[in-house]
């Protein structure tokens, strides 16, 4: 096969990103590539810490020009990036100046990019290892994904078709998620890189920032974001300048939210389904129907080991990691996570569906449901926390018991002030069980 250009766009002048209020054209972007590819090192791997977004897409280039894989490590903590730098020889790590790691030998970005020779449009082999994505696994230990150029380009492909982004134009994309992670890597830089969209370079974190970040965009808006950042922006009575979308994934939307967004912000919003296994596999707007549709190319069927995922831009066959029940092989309706699963006293339920609930209650603004290990001679029982400052104890129970059946209310209940989400608003199990055992040693609070 051809080589996959790097980027969709066909004019040089064209916007790839922008910084702020600036414009960065593909002329601007190539320079950058040409600076950055000269200054790295010759190694096999690095670990691309750049908090820009376009110089973390730039840094992806620039190692794919220097036959160079990105790691994409589920967090940056010492002890995870320890791991890595055993296994990979000679690691390094790439940063423009936000994060820092003392684990890792750092390249600091090129303070400035004038005056580089133009290069040609990079193109690279569908074939070429691009980067390797890593699920914490049983044990803890970082479990390797590899990913090639040309099936990370093609998912960018198909995504745009099944969000109509295809042949859009002048659009923008606004992520609230970091680039170094699957969802963000997919869905605001590869989606606009390879589809002749932009990208803007800042992760906003607060509603306010996010506001910024889009009122700066002359153009068409898309939000990329999650559950959580959503939740936090409709807290908010402020309104958002247009959206052409929201994009939203991590964590299944209530239809209820969405709605919500949709009304507020008078635009579609739609959720992407993946797994870093297999990266994205399906799409639904969430206001239509339970169902998802998968991306173009990709096939789904039951075997006698659960539900398999191949073809499209997914790498290789592949199990689902959460419990669905197919309709044909394009369509399946999500049930939540094996792991989410608890069955108490015969009753089964998901946490997925309790901590739907839980945030369904007025009054609370961040919450989950909790299953620690099982103790012998003890019976285990659900522990919920939850961030609900002017919420009373009584009545956030009194409306629990409404929600869900008598063997699913957590004991204890735990109030705090804020959960420790990590920058794709997820909740490790090893966060929580630190949590609870601090939280243990304070005592409940219900």
């Amino acid at each position: 096969m051809s080589a996959v250009p790097f980027l969709g766009h066909r004019d040089r002048s064209a916007v790839v990103a922008w910084r702020g209020a600036q414009a960065l054209t593909v002329a601007d972007f190539l320079a950058e590539v040409a600076a950055v590819a000269g200054a790295l090192p010759d190694r096999g791997f690095l670990v691309n810490l750049c908090g820009d977004r376009c110089r973390f897409a730039v840094g992806l280039a620039a190692a794919l020009l220097r036959s160079q894989v990105s790691l994409l490590p589920p967090s940056h903590a010492p002890e995870m990036l320890r791991a890595l730098k055993q296994r990979y020889i000679g690691l390094y790590a790439l940063s423009d100046g936000g994060a820092r790691t003392e684990v890792l030998e750092t390249i600091e970005y090129p303070a400035s990019t004038r005056g580089e020779e133009e290069i040609d449009m990079p193109a690279f082999a569908p074939s070429q290892q691009a980067a390797i994505a890593f699920t914490s696994g049983s044990t803890g230990e970082p479990t390797p994904h590899a990913k090639s150029w040309g099936k990370l380009a093609l998912g960018a492909i198909g995504e745009a078709q099944c969000l109509g982004l295809d042949g859009a134009g002048p659009v923008t994309l606004v992520g609230t998620v970091p680039a170094q992670h699957m969802y963000g890597l997919e869905s605001t830089v590869l989606l606009a890189l390879q589809n002749g969209l932009s990208l803007h370079a800042a992760r906003p974190f607060y509603p306010a920032d996010i506001r910024a970040a889009l009122e700066q965009i002359a153009g068409e808006r898309v939000l990329v974001t999650t559950p959580v950042h959503l939740r936090a922006l409709l807290a908010e009575e402020s309104s958002l300048p247009r959206l052409r979308l929201i994009l939203c994934a991590t964590a299944p939307l209530p239809p209820d939210l969405a709605a919500e967004a949709e009304a507020r912000y008078g635009a579609p919003l739609h959720e992407i389904y993946g797994f870093t296994e297999a990266g994205m596999v399906a799409t639904r707007r969430t206001t239509v129907g339970e169902q998802w549709h998968a991306l173009p190319g990709v096939r789904l069927w039951r075997d006698d080991q659960g539900v398999r995922v191949a073809g499209g831009h997914v790498e290789r066959e592949v199990g689902f990691t959460d419990v669905v029940e197919l309709e044909d092989e394009h369509t399946f309706v999500l049930h939540g996570r094996s792991a989410d699963l608890v069955n108490i006293a015969g009753k089964r339920s998901s946490l997925a569906y309790l901590n739907q609930q839980l945030m369904s209650i007025q009054g609370v603004e961040d919450g989950v449901f909790f299953m620690p290990e099982d103790t012998k001679g003890a019976t285990t029982r659900l522990i919920a926390f939850v961030v609900a400052p002017r919420l009373p104890r009584k009545v956030l129970m009194s409306a629990l018991r409404e929600r869900v059946d008598p063997a699913f209310l957590p004991r204890p209940v735990y109030y705090v002030d804020r959960l420790p989400r990590n920058a794709t608003g997820k909740l490790s199990r090893e966060a929580l069980c630190r949590l609870a055992e601090g939280a243990a040693a304070r005592g409940p609070d219900v």
